[in-house]
């Protein structure tokens, strides 16, 4: 459940990352550097090579978990795209995705 106070905005981040994305862990480095911040949603490959990555939570916690993911998997990220919606409250949890 996604903890809020009321000076913080939630939203919802789609993120596509394309490179050599697959095959490299990124999945699984996403889901463990997910579990350190206050953030739900998924990750998982695109039949294009590309990888998406779904957020929600205080936009703060969501900037820096993508931050985190440039520093750990730059090498492989040649391009990266993003757009904020509104939060669905969907997610319960960060997951993996097949």
């Amino acid at each position: 459940m996604l903890h809020s106070t009321s000076h913080e905005a939630i939203h919802r981040k789609l993120c596509h990352f394309s490179g050599p994305v697959q095959g490299v862990g990124f999945r699984y480095t996403v889901k463990n550097l997910a579990m350190r911040y206050n953030v739900q949603g998924y990750v998982k490959n695109l039949p294009d090579g590309r990888v998406e990555l779904v957020l929600e939570g205080p936009d703060q916690e969501i900037e820096c978990l993508i931050g985190e993911v440039a520093r750990r998997m730059g090498d492989y990220i040649r391009g990266q795209s993003s757009t904020v919606f509104p939060a669905t409250g969907e997610f319960d949890h960060f997951a993996i995705r097949h």
